[in-house]
């Protein structure tokens, strides 16, 4: 990445988030205008790599940029990087005329995939998934619905984890066009934070599409290793928003009077402050870390059978519980610092809790990772730290 990169996602920053947290607060109906913007600097969609038209930057590359954006707004954050867990899957194990055909005008518009795997029974557990795929001659047939998927209805076309009509045991992944008739929107979610992001409740009514359109693998392996990428760059949002939290509290201090002085000559501040800074560096530290995990990976040319083998990476797990758990502590001492005001939606920090606590709940709450790193990590001897 060059320093230009970082700069132009910087004055994004400031020109298009800086000063609209109420106004991307608000749950609008259509996707914002900054996301166009976003596309102007050239970065939208920035870790596809140079052979489809992207700019191919590394995932390591990537937490730094999602870290910016995330202090701005991480519902934008969120909305701009959650791409990377279906684009991963097309590019591992698609085929070359299904990643020609679907990611190169994807880098080229700067537009959006979606990935569609949860249902209202198959949340953690996603061995229930009901959603089915069936063969029918030279087409795949998809039927079903799913729960939480962001970015849509405005996507380019969208990954579908289902189960085989054929055999019960097997999963599929199959990438259906966002046109395709049978897809519907059932519902917008109204979550509680993230709210600049788009989540939806989806219907797949018999989408019929070219058997090619299937990656290949077992579609649960497969969106297990996608998760990978997105999981790291979720951890790397809370970097973004407890460095928001920590320069409120300082602006805020600054003025505050307290005693004979103001907040900020207070010890009990300074303290408070200073574990911050500690989480934050760690919370930092440990996003690269699993980045460059995640990149040693992607960078040998038998990645997808690497990625198979490995399925989920341990670092992308830890860094994932341990950025929401530093951030949430991070948000809650940050409310407390302001008194009754922390607990109202005069100040932005009320906005930023609400933000930062999704890090632990999407893509696998803390409990079930916990259970996957025991199992993974803990019980196989060699495995273990």
């Amino acid at each position: 990445m060059k320093p230009e990169d970082l700069k132009a996602v910087r004055a994004f920053v400031k020109e298009c988030l800086d000063g609209r947290h109420a106004e991307l607060d608000a749950l609008d109906d259509k996707p914002s205008d900054i996301y166009e913007r976003f596309r102007g600097t050239g970065l939208a969609n920035w870790w596809l790599p140079e052979e489809f038209g992207g700019r191919g930057l590394t995932l390591e590359d990537s937490v730094e940029i999602v870290n910016e954006i995330a202090y701005g707004d991480a519902g934008a954050a969120f909305t701009l990087f959650i791409s990377v867990l279906g684009t991963s899957m097309v590019q591992l194990y698609g085929s070359d005329e299904l990643k020609a055909r679907y990611l190169e005008p994807m880098a080229a518009r700067g537009s959006f995939c979606a990935t569609l795997g949860s249902e209202r029974n198959a949340g953690s557990e996603l061995g229930r998934i009901e959603t089915v795929v069936a063969a029918d001659g030279g087409e795949l047939v998809v039927t079903g619905e799913k729960f939480f998927s962001t970015n849509t209805d405005f996507a380019d076309f969208l990954i579908v984890v289902a189960r085989s009509a054929e055999d019960p045991e097997a999963y599929h992944a199959v990438l259906i066009p966002r046109d395709t008739p049978g897809v519907e929107i059932v519902k917008r979610w109204d979550v509680i934070g993230l709210r600049a992001s788009y989540t939806y409740q989806v219907a797949l009514n018999g989408c019929r599409v070219p058997a090619g359109n299937r990656l290949d693998g077992s579609g649960l392996r497969l969106l297990e290793i996608g998760l990978n990428a997105s999981r790291i760059l979720i951890a790397a949002t809370a970097i973004g928003i407890a460095r928001r939290i920590r320069d409120h509290c300082m602006t805020y201090a600054r003025t505050k009077p307290l005693r004979d002085g103001v907040l900020m000559e207070n010890p009990v501040f300074a303290q408070r402050l200073g574990q911050m800074e500690m989480q934050i560096d760690v919370m930092k530290s440990h996003c690269l870390r699993a980045a460059r995990d995640y990149d040693a990976i992607m960078a040998d040319p038998s990645a997808p059978a690497l990625f198979h083998r490995q399925g989920t990476l341990k670092s992308a797990l830890t860094a994932k519980m341990f950025c929401g758990q530093a951030g949430w502590d991070v948000a809650s001492v940050g409310s407390e610092m302001f008194g009754g005001l922390g607990y109202t939606d005069e100040l932005p920090i009320g906005k930023l809790m609400r933000d930062i606590r999704y890090v632990s709940l999407v893509e696998g709450g803390d409990d079930v990772l916990r259970d996957l790193l025991y199992s993974r990590y803990v019980i196989p001897v060699p495995r273990r730290s």
